[in-house]
């Protein structure tokens, strides 16, 4: 579960993370009256699930309440496409943040990394850019470390990190308290990412988380009452929809709508299509046992995303029937207007039943593949002549 800026922030300052003051607000007249209160010049910052927001104009700096209501108004309803054309996310909240005097702009991170089943910490004296870009054209400006799980993460360890890295020797301590505090959030709150961009140092020298991104394990929310009630509030609408429908489902960045029974295959089948040289729209897992109804639910899901321009079904039959599958596709045909093509893959347990169902139905931009290789060659070709 991603949060959005000013969630991550509330979470930061739960912990003792110095954040700029700010309110959050959805129109733009309370837009005025949080910048009113919190004094300018103030950032009007759009909420979105997304990088970017500043080349986008979603970030822009108010001087007085004139500015603020134009900026809130203009913010406030747009749609903003991510650097790399993920998107468009509509802003319905905007971040009213008081002004921060930036003397020097650092990066700082601490993230799951799985191979190694440790956090891992990442500090950067070259913040405010693109850490990928860093990465690449000067892989010693950024420092990495991982962190000892059963030894405690203090601020000599910490230290250490953000020596290395090259920070400002009188904003040594401040930034080593704040990793250690960015660790605490990671391990308490179950979060795998958690990347601040920039870090900043004040005028006065002060170290000030000015920006937050941060990702909660969802599978830990049972453990996080107060995480579980923001998560029905920043899913996206085909991932709501689906945990409504209690279907697995995971939004991606592609046009080919996606959907198997059982993790395993659904994952192969992502990677399938890659290779076919397509792009996946979304991981969705019907489950083993999937009946009819399961199948239109998760036809409904995958239609709800505009930019899908073609759906592979890939059934393998074990307590899965065939059957039922097609059985699903003919009531979702009957009660969705798909628009789209649709290859199927059936196999396995009453697959020459499904198979059957699917002929007599004659379904009109149905197409049928014997294999997942040939199946995702089809989809990908359609979804480009769908495009």
């Amino acid at each position: 579960m991603d949060l959005l800026e000013y969630q991550g922030k509330q979470l930061f300052a739960k912990h003792g993370i110095p954040v700029p003051s700010g309110e959050v607000a959805d129109t733009v007249d309370a837009a005025v009256t949080a910048a009113e209160k919190i004094g300018y010049p103030c950032a009007i910052k759009a909420q979105v699930l997304i990088g970017g927001r500043g080349k986008a104009g979603g970030i822009k700096i108010a001087q007085n309440a004139e500015e603020a209501r134009e900026h809130a108004d203009a913010i406030l309803g747009m749609d903003i496409v991510g650097p790399h054309g993920e998107g468009p996310f509509r802003v319905d909240q905007v971040w009213i943040e008081g002004g921060s005097d930036i003397a020097e702009e650092y990066y700082a991170s601490v993230i799951l990394d799985r191979g190694e089943k440790k956090l891992l910490a990442m500090v950067s004296a070259k913040g405010g850019m693109d850490i990928e870009a860093v990465a690449a054209e000067d892989p010693d400006a950024l420092v990495k470390r991982h962190i000892d799980p059963t030894v405690p993460f203090d601020a000599a360890a910490a230290r250490s990190i953000v020596a290395d890295a090259g920070l400002a020797e009188d904003a040594l301590d401040e930034a080593a308290d704040a990793l250690v505090k960015l660790e605490e959030v990671a391990r308490e709150e179950d979060a795998t990412l958690i990347e601040v961009n920039p870090l900043i140092v004040t005028a006065d020298r002060d170290v000030v988380a000015l920006d937050s991104k941060v990702t909660i394990d969802g599978n830990s929310l049972f453990r996080h009452q107060d995480l579980a009630e923001i998560a029905d509030t920043v899913d996206d609408p085909q991932e709501q929809m689906a945990k409504e429908k209690g279907l697995t489902y995971v939004k991606l960045d592609g046009n080919v709508g996606i959907l198997a029974n059982g993790a395993g295959l659904c994952m192969s089948t992502l990677d399938v299509v890659a290779q076919a040289g397509g792009a996946p729209a979304n991981f969705l897992d019907a489950g083993g046992g999937s009946k009819a109804e399961a199948i239109v639910n998760a036809l409904e899901v995958i239609k709800s995303d505009a930019k899908v321009t073609a759906i592979l079904f890939n059934i393998f039959g074990g307590i899965t029937r065939c059957d039922e599958i097609a059985n699903g596709i003919v009531t979702a045909s009957q009660q969705i207007d798909l628009g789209v093509p649709l290859v199927v893959r059936l196999d396995g347990t009453n697959s020459e039943e499904g198979l059957k169902i699917l002929a007599e139905a004659n379904l009109p931009n149905l197409h049928q593949e014997k294999t997942m290789l040939d199946a995702a060659r089809r989809v990908v070709e359609l979804a480009g002549s769908s495009s």
